[in-house]
This record gives structure tokens, C-alpha cells and sequence, in this order.
């Protein structure tokens, strides 16, 4: 028999069609034929034939189409539908089904694509698309079917379609696509993909302005449909087409796809468990090529499921040639479990998809995710599962995937609902845990059997118990192993939530706690105050401050800890703990200390943040909330400038968690003044999601403690990361906020600082007015503060600003000033903006090697202080003092450069501002069509953030454009956009426009004439 579903549903015998009935029985054949070797319960098959709401007679119904089907499709009937409790299976060979034959056909095209065989893949892609009829299940009344399995298909069947039309172009067919390709982007606009390839057969054809003029409107579909731009391949392909250089090598997405490894390397003396080994195995093979095996591996804390999973998954990997993923939900951690959303995000970066382009919402990413690994045989790995709920997003909707999942809990909704098939873990055969005893502590274990039979069981037979047992054993070669027998019966048995499988016997808890009452007290007392740190990881300061220990002592505590297998190292220097682990650090008794010690560790993390700012920026010490030392010594790499960035990059993440667990639970001051102390890093390295976090957490302890102060501090910090992310509504609410409180309450440094960053956004909005008026409002309260940081901030400000509007003595005063007051303060920030924007004065004024010079040393400071923004500024400037120059490759250099960093740091008025300057040295390359594309990006940018001063720049570079071109209509439409903004905000551009426009409309009269 032949069941066919790309298309309407078909089915022959013989080659003659067999008619089903339309209607419910057609969506419950095609539901049992998408789901071949898989149990389809009744309550799954209810839900897709009605919905959530089937008819209380549906299992009735339902036994009743089964009957009807069988009689319909004849003698085969009886045998191809069968039923299984909870429901029935349908048993087909892949050469039956359509969908399986072009999964099979899929796979061996990839396989030919990664050989290289161009030919091949051709005509195995073809192949395959020829199985295709139509719209897949175009005649199946289900939502449910439809809806689940309809994209799925139709991804498969368009990255089929891609990949054969990669061959052509590889095998030289580049004018012969062209046609096909203009026919899909049309269907399929928002398909970058597509796009590339359409790109490279234009480009292959001779066509490459028409290849320019693709890009420019995916591009712009993107941006106004969704809000995104185009992914960073297409980026680069669109860069390499402008530049001329040679695209026919370029991979192309089907066959340029990430490839993510991210399995573990298998626990070291692996024993034993070959039956759950063999049971995946199995498992493996007998799922139809039409499906994806989804395994839920079980069983008690500490018996080695994550072990087992991944010695499996790396024996299996190279039957996952697209990669294999890996994901810790910490399910056991009741506090901060990982959501399926965040799960996502990141198995979408092992995949390849950057940061920028991840969807916001969960739904999307998942969506995302099924569309990359459809069509694709790749490994995923979920350990440490709460519940289906959590694992269910994660699912792969494609055919040739494999998902294991690890969970304490037997994850029944996933059975039922997922079809998943359960593997239980139970406690290691004896004889296997006296070969890992043996592997761990040697000839010792078979010169006292009966001893080690007791360790054994002692141990509950978990493998973490056991080396728990063996290191102490390994550590005491001198004591005999009867010895440690006789001590662990004297154990008292405290059981729990801990206990293994409820067996009072064989309680790990007895082992846990007979180990730590054997190590030393101190490192005893350190291991479960550690349980309480709420960050991932740990040094020996943080452990040191935890415990109220030297340094030293730390550090041995922890060696000695980490010995003992009760924490695990991640990385140099750093510690790490073991879910297990900290549930059983954090269920050990309380003491009347543990808030003391915690808020050390508060303290400390807060000292070390303020010594690295300090040392980052000494200027604005008396700006930051005063911290009294730590007892703990301060990381040698939180002093210097030089590794202070270091020390907050590599805590940032424990520093975000702190802020979270200092305002939940009653340590409001430490979050307040942790954001107050971290704002100017969180800002000038662009780490915004962290800003968000931390001085979200800082408002909300704020409002709930009446300390309105902070309140105008969080406020601000939340306005300037809006701006940063040219949200200008949202900042400018916030700022607004800040600006109302601080003046109700009489705090007028907060004040001050409100009218500072506005009077910036004011500028950013072309309000230029109000922005003069807010800064020097701003300067006049410093004055009056005496804060001459700030003040030194608000003439550079101010300096800036005149430069903007053409007031280029004025703008060189208020810097001279503002670069005095920054030397005197050792203010290296604020000595490197006001030194790049004396550049700019300089470069208007015509003194260009003085120019050069105060950009070459603004570009030095700013790096030193790892300050991103600051430095793509300044290599923009640089740029734009090179193509006056005529310098235009190093010109082109430095705008790339600063283009990237603005991406990086999602600053997109900044990533219009480079653009245009790119625009501006393509024109002056004579590179006119060029030079259009990279303006219309601008213009893009500039229109979705309503930056005025980047719109009239890229207004005016394509009117710059258009008449070098030719299209004098076209540049006068656009200088007179240009000339409206220039106006608008006072640029003193708006003179040379005016002349230009002047010039135009001379030349058309002459024409005329």
C-alpha cells in the first residue's frame, strides 16, 4: 500500500486509489501515519479530532472510525492498524509513506551536501520535491493536525528547495534560478535564505545592482513588517557584493549552518549500566525515520542519570551529524529553575542565530527553533527536568531528532500527551559499585569483601554517594575499609527529603552527612553556608567573606571540599555546586549567624564592585553611595584599571543575582546601592538586560521602603538604558519621573542628573532648544553642588551640543573647560570624550593633525576603560577626519569597525550614524548605487527610532547620491526631507543644503532654457 499526505491525503493499493471518507476519519488515518511505531492514545487522538472539548461518547466514536478504517483499506487493514493500550499504532515501511520517503531522501541530501557531491545533492533534492502534491494534509479537516504539522512540512519541503537550488548555483546554473528564486521571495518574504541565494544568482548572472536592489528590500521588509534586520550572513553577503569581491564560495544558509557541540566529556570511571544504555540504544532504532524519539530517563537524586545520558549521547553523536545539544533547567532549584524560554535562547545561539535576531516572546522562539532543526538530526539533551511543562517547548517538531530528558519526577503528562518513553535509573547493581569502588580506591576493595559489600550499601549504591566514600577512603589509605564501616554504623540516621528512594537503609543523607562530620569542622561549617550563596559559582574571596575566614583558609577549605567531591571546580579558581548538593548544604540547621554571614557576603560583593569602579573611574568616587570595607580582602584583579573589568565581567552574573536575592528577601540597601555603584560599568559596557535587572530590583526596594533618593537614581539609570536603546518614549518617562520626584523631595544632585540625561535625549530628539535649556540648568545645579565631575560632564555636554548646531568657538570654550576640570580630577572618561569631541572643533576648524591627535588619545582612554560606545564614536569621527582626507580605505576601516561595536551593543542611532558615514565614502569612491543602499539602511534605522539628525543625514546621502546618478528629481525630493530635519533642529547643514537646492533648480532652469 502507498499512503500519501504531501498534498491531500491519498491512498493506493496496487496503484488503485482507495477512497477514504472525508471527514474525522481522514484527520485520524493521518494522524496515526504522522505518528508510524508511536502509540497514539485515545485522549490525543480525542483532542485532534475535536478539540478541547470532544463529546463524551468519543472513545466510543473512535473505536468506530478504526473499524471503518480497517474495512476500507481491505486485508491490510487488520495488520497496518493496531491496537495498543492507551490507544492504537500504525506499522509501515518508510517506502509506504510519502512524508518518511522524503525524510529519508532529506537526510541522504544533507549527507551528499556536507561530502561536497553538489551533483548529487541536486538530484536527490529533486527527488524528493517530486513526492510533493500540493499543500501537505491540504484536505484534513483538524486545526490541531494542521496546525502542529503543517509548518513543520513546509519548512522541510522549502530547505529542500534551498539546498537544490544551492547545488545549480554551485554547479554553475546561476542565470537558470533566477526566475525560481524571484517566484519564492515573492511567496516567501520574509525568507532570508531565499534572499541569499536569489542574491548570489543575480550576482553570479552579472546582475549585481540587481543583487543590491534584493538586499535593500528584504531588508526592507524586515524592518518594517517586523522590526528586525536581516540576519549577519546576509549582512556579509550584501558587504561582499558592494566590495566586489567574490561570492560564488560564499556558504549559503542551508549548507553554512552552525553545527553545535555541546556535550559534556563523560564522567571519568564510568560503570556499569549497560541495560539503560542498551534500552536507549533501542530505543534509537526502532523509532521510524518519521519521528522523533523523545526519552525521559528517571529515577533518585544521585544515582547518575546525568552520567548515563551523556556516556550514551557520546557514544551515539556521530548519528547526529547536525549537532547535539545540551541544557541544565536546574528543575531542582526552587527558586531560580530555568524557564523553557531561556532554554531556548540559548540552544537558538548554539545554533547559530545571534543574540540581536532571538525572538522576544517564548512562543516565537520556539517557533524559531523547530524551523532550524526541522529537516535536521540533531541530539538534545534536558537535564534536570521540574516537569513536562518545562521540557514540552523544547520538543523538535522534525523527523530524525532525538530528546532525552533527565528528571527526578517520571514526567507521566510527557508519556501520555508526547509519547515519550521512559527509562527508570534505579541504584547501581552491587556488583557495579564495587567495580566503581574499585576503580576509585583499588586493590583495597578485594582484600576485604564484606567491607566493601557494607560500603556498598551503605551507600545506597549511588554513584555520588560512593565517590563521596571512596575520595575519604583514597585520602586514608591507612585506614581499613572494616574501620570506615564501623564509623559509618555509628552514624545516627536522619532522614528526609534527601533520603534515596525512601529506603531507611540505604539513606544517602547517612553517607552526606557521615561525610561531612568527617572532614574538617570549618570546611564542614563552609559547605553549608555555601549552600546559601544565591549566585552560580564562587572564589575564594566570596567564600572567604561567606565564612569569616582568611583568605588562605578559604581557598584551602575549598580545595579540600572539591576533594571530597562535595563542589565541583568550574574554571580556574572557581567553584561550583551540585544541585543535590545545595538542597542538602541548605536543609542542614540553621544558625543564628547564617544572615550575618550572608550579609558579609553582601558586603563583600559590594566593596569589590565599588574598588573596581573606583579603579575604572576614580573621578566619580563621591558620586557613587559611600561602602565601608570589607574585613575580606578585596580580588587583587577588582584594584587595578587594568583587570577591574575583568572582575566585574566575569561576576556580573552573581551580581545580578544578588540584586535579585538582596530585594526579595530583605536586604534593600545592598540592591540600592549596588545599582548606584554599578550604573556607569552597566552602561558603558552595554550589558542592558543586567541594567534593566538590577536597576529594575534598586526602583522596586525604593518605592517599597520610601527611599525616594534611590528612587531618582534607579529612575535615571532605567531612562539612560532606554536611550541607549533608542527607546525614546520609555526614556523619556522615566527621566520625567526622576526629574518630578527629585524636585518634590529637594534632592537636587538628583535633580541635576535627571536634567542632564535629559537634556541629552532632548538633543537625540532634535529638540535642540530644550536641550540647552535642561543641560544648563543641570550645569548651574552642580555649581551649586559643587560636584565639578559633573560639572566637567555638563560642559562637555554643552560642548557637544554646539558642535551639532555650528557654534564651534563657543563648543571649543565649554571644552577647554570641561577637559581642565577632567585632567585635574584624574577623570579619564570624561577626559576622552571631551579630547574626541576637541577632535571634532579641530577637524572643522581645519587643524587636522591636531584633530588626529586628540582622537588617537580619546581611542586610547576609551579602551582602556572598556567603554564600547565610546569608542565606536570616535572611530566614527576618525573616519569622517579620513575621508576629508581623501584617506577613504581607512575610512571604510574604522566605520566597519565602529559599526560592529554599535551592533553589539544595540545601538542602533549609532549604527545609523556609522552607516551613513560609510555612504558618505562609498560616494566618495564613486560607488553611487552603493552608497544608496547603505544610506537607505540609515534611513531605516533612523525612521524606526525617530532620530532626527541620522534621518537628515541619510536624507541628504541619497539626495547626494541621486545626483551623482544622474536622478536630479529624486535628489531634490530628498534634500528637501533633508533641509525640513536640518532646520528643524538647527544644524547648520541646513545652509549647504539650501545652496545645493539652489543649484538644483538653477541647473534645471538653464535645461529649461
Amino acid at each position: 500500500m502507498e499512503f500519501c499526505l504531501l498534498g491531500p491525503l491519498l491512498v493506493r493499493r496496487d496503484g488503485v486509489v482507495v477512497p477514504i471518507p472525508r471527514g474525522k476519519q481522514r484527520a485520524m488515518l493521518a494522524l496515526l501515519l504522522l505518528n508510524a511505531g508511536r502509540v497514539v492514545s485515545m485522549d490525543e487522538l480525542a483532542e485532534t479530532l475535536w478539540g478541547a472539548g470532544p463529546p463524551p461518547s468519543a472513545s466510543v466514536t473512535l473505536q468506530n472510525y478504526v473499524k471503518r478504517l480497517r474495512h476500507t483499506l481491505g486485508a491490510a487493514g487488520r495488520d497496518l492498524i493496531l491496537t495498543e493500550p492507551p490507544g492504537y499504532t500504525v506499522t509501515i515501511d518508510t517506502d509506504e509513506f510519502d512524508v518518511s520517503r522524503f525524510e529519508a531522501l532529506l537526510g541522504d541530501v544533507r549527507a551528499a551536501m556536507r561530502a561536497g557531491s553538489w551533483r548529487t545533492t541536486a538530484e536527490r533534492a529533486r527527488a524528493a520535491l517530486s513526492l510533493w502534491r500540493g499543500e501537505p494534509l491540504a484536505d484534513i479537516e483538524s486545526d490541531t493536525l494542521t496546525t502542529r504539522e503543517v509548518p513543520r512540512l513546509t519548512e522541510m519541503r522549502l530547505q529542500a528547495l534551498e539546498i537544490r537550488v544551492e547545488a545549480d548555483l554551485r554547479l554553475g546554473g546561476h542565470a537558470e534560478v533566477v526566475p525560481e528564486l524571484e517566484r519564492l521571495v515573492d511567496t516567501f518574504p520574509f525568507r532570508e535564505n531565499l534572499y541569499a541565494l536569489l542574491m548570489l544568482a543575480l550576482s553570479g548572472s552579472g546582475r549585481r545592482a540587481d543583487a543590491l536592489a534584493a538586499y535593500q528590500r528584504v531588508r526592507r521588509t524586515l524592518v518594517d513588517e517586523i522590526g528586525i534586520e536581516p540576519c549577519a550572513k546576509l549582512r556579509d553577503l550584501h558587504q561582499r557584493i558592494m566590495n566586489d569581491g567574490p561570492t560564488s564560495r560564499l556558504p549559503v544558509g542551508a549548507g553554512a549552518r552552525t553545527v553545535p557541540q555541546e556535550l559534556a566529556a563523560p564522567v571519568s570511571h564510568f560503570v556499569g549500566r549497560a541495560a539503560e544504555l542498551r534500552a536507549l540504544s533501542e530505543l534509537l532504532d526502532r523509532t521510524p525515520d518519521q519521528s522523533v524519539l523523545i526519552a525521559a530517563v528517571d529515577g533518585p537524586a544521585g544515582v547518575g542519570k546525568t552520567a548515563l545520558v551523556v556516556q550514551w549521547a557520546c557514544q551515539v553523536a556521530d548519528r547526529f551529524p547536525d549537532g547535539q545539544l545540551y541544557v541544565n533547567l536546574r528543575g531542582c532549584d526552587r527558586e531560580q529553575p530555568m524557564s523553557a524560554s531561556d532554554a531556548l535562547a540559548g540552544f537558538l545561539h548554539a545554533l547559530g542565530v545571534p543574540g540581536r535576531d532571538i525572538p522576544a516572546q517564548p512562543h516565537e522562539r520556539a517557533a524559531r527553533y523547530r524551523s532550524l532543526l526541522a529537516g535536521r538530526r540533531v541530539l538534545v539533551v534536558a537535564d534536570n527536568a521540574a516537569s513536562a511543562e518545562q521540557v514540552r517547548p523544547l520538543l523538535p517538531g522534525g523527523a530524525g531528532c532525538a530528546v532525552v530528558i533527565t528528571s527526578r519526577e517520571t514526567l507521566r503528562g510527557l508519556v501520555a500527551r508526547d509519547g515519550a518513553r521512559r527509562i527508570g535509573v534505579d541504584f547501581l547493581p552491587p556488583i557495579d559499585s564495587i567495580t566503581l569502588l574499585r576503580a576509585l580506591i583499588g586493590d583495597r576493595v578485594d582484600a576485604d569483601p564484606c567491607a566493601a559489600d557494607a560500603l556498598v550499601a551503605w551507600c545506597s549504591r549511588l554513584p555520588l554517594a560512593l565517590r563521596v566514600i571512596a575520595e575519604w577512603a583514597a585520602a586514608h589509605p591507612a585506614t581499613p575499609l572494616a574501620e570506615l564501616v564501623e564509623r559509618l554504623a555509628a552514624t545516627p540516621r536522619r532522614l528526609d527529603t534527601l533520603d534515596a528512594g525512601g529506603d531507611q537503609q540505604t539513606a544517602v543523607r547517612t553517607v552526606l552527612s557521615w561525610s561531612i562530620r568527617h572532614i574538617d569542622p570549618d570546611a564542614t561549617r563552609m559547605f553549608r553556608l555555601l549552600g546559601l550563596h544565591p549566585g552560580i559559582d564562587f572564589d575564594a574571596p566570596a567564600a572567604a567573606a561567606l565564612g569569616g575566614s582568611e583568605l588562605a583558609e578559604a581557598g584551602e577549605l575549598l580545595t579540600a571540599l572539591a576533594r571530597a567531591h562535595l563542589l565541583q571546580r568550574a574554571g580556574t579558581g572557581r567553584f561550583t555546586m551540585h544541585d543535590l548538593l545545595r538542597a542538602y548544604a541548605g536543609e542542614l540547621p540553621a544558625e543564628p549567624t547564617d544572615r550575618a554571614a550572608l550579609t558579609c557576603l553582601f558586603d563583600h560583593y559590594l566593596y569589590a564592585a565599588t574598588v573596581a569602579m573606583d579603579a575604572l573611574h576614580p573621578a566619580e568616587h563621591h558620586r557613587r553611595p559611600t561602602v565601608p570595607p570589607s574585613p575580606t580582602p578585596t580580588p587583587p584583579t577588582a584594584c587595578e584599571s587594568a583587570t577591574a573589568q575583568t572582575w566585574l565581567d566575569s561576576e556580573r552574573a552573581n551580581l545580578v543575582a544578588m540584586a535579585e536575592y538582596t530585594a526579595a528577601h530583605g536586604w534593600p540597601e545592598h540592591t540600592i546601592k549596588l545599582s548606584a555603584t554599578l550604573s556607569r560599568y552597566l552602561d558603558r559596557s552595554g550589558h542592558r538586560a543586567a541594567a534593566v535587572t538590577i536597576h529594575g530590583q534598586a526602583d522596586r526596594v525604593a518605592q517599597e521602603t520610601g527611599d525616594h533618593v534611590a528612587r531618582v537614581s534607579a529612575l535615571t539609570a532605567l531612562g539612560i538604558v532606554a536611550w541607549r536603546q533608542s527607546d525614546f518614549a520609555t526614556a523619556t518617562d522615566h527621566l520625567s519621573q526622576a526629574l518630578v520626584v527629585s524636585r518634590r523631595i529637594g534632592d537636587r544632585p538628583g535633580e541635576a542628573g535627571a536634567l542632564g540625561s535629559l537634556g541629552m535625549l532632548d538633543f537625540q530628539m532634535g529638540r535642540s532648544h530644550d536641550s540647552s535649556r535642561h543641560l544648563e540648568q543641570a550645569l548651574v545645579l552642580y555649581r551649586q553642588t559643587g560636584d565639578h565631575t559633573a560639572m566637567a560632564r555638563m560642559l562637555f555636554n554643552l560642548g557637544y551640543l554646539d558642535i551639532q548646531l555650528g557654534r564651534y568657538q563657543q563648543a571649543e570654550r565649554n571644552l577647554q573647560q570641561a577637559l581642565l576640570l577632567s585632567r585635574e580630577l584624574g577623570d579619564r572618561h570624561g577626559e576622552a570624550c571631551t579630547l574626541n569631541n576637541l577632535g571634532d572643533v579641530n577637524c572643522w576648524l581645519g587643524n587636522h593633525d591636531q584633530a588626529a591627535g586628540q582622537y588617537q588619545q580619546a581611542l586610547t582612554l576609551f579602551r582602556e576603560a572598556g567603554d564600547r560606545n565610546g569608542e565606536a564614536n570616535v572611530l566614527t569621527d576618525m573616519a569622517a577626519q579620513h575621508g576629508k582626507a581623501g584617506r577613504h580605505q581607512e575610512a571604510i576601516s574604522h566605520q566597519q569597525a565602529a559599526l560592529g561595536l554599535y551592533r553589539q551593543i544595540g545601538d542602533r542611532a549609532g549604527e545609523a550614524r556609522a552607516l551613513n558615514g560609510l555612504g558618505r565614502t562609498a560616494l566618495a569612491c564613486g560607488r553611487s548605487r552603493h552608497a544608496l543602499s547603505l544610506h537607505a539602511a540609515a534611513l531605516d534605522i533612523a525612521e524606526a527610532i525617530g532620530d532626527p539628525h541620522q534621518l537628515a543625514s541619510a536624507h541628504d546621502g541619497l539626495a547626494n547620491a541621486e545626483h551623482a546618478g544622474g536622478h536630479d528629481d529624486a535628489a531634490r525630493e530628498h534634500w528637501q526631507s533633508a533641509l525640513a530635519l536640518y532646520t528643524a533642529v538647527g544644524a547648520p547643514c541646513a545652509e549647504e543644503v539650501t545652496k545645493r537646492l539652489a543649484d538644483l533648480e538653477a541647473r534645471a532652469a538653464r535645461v529649461g532654457r
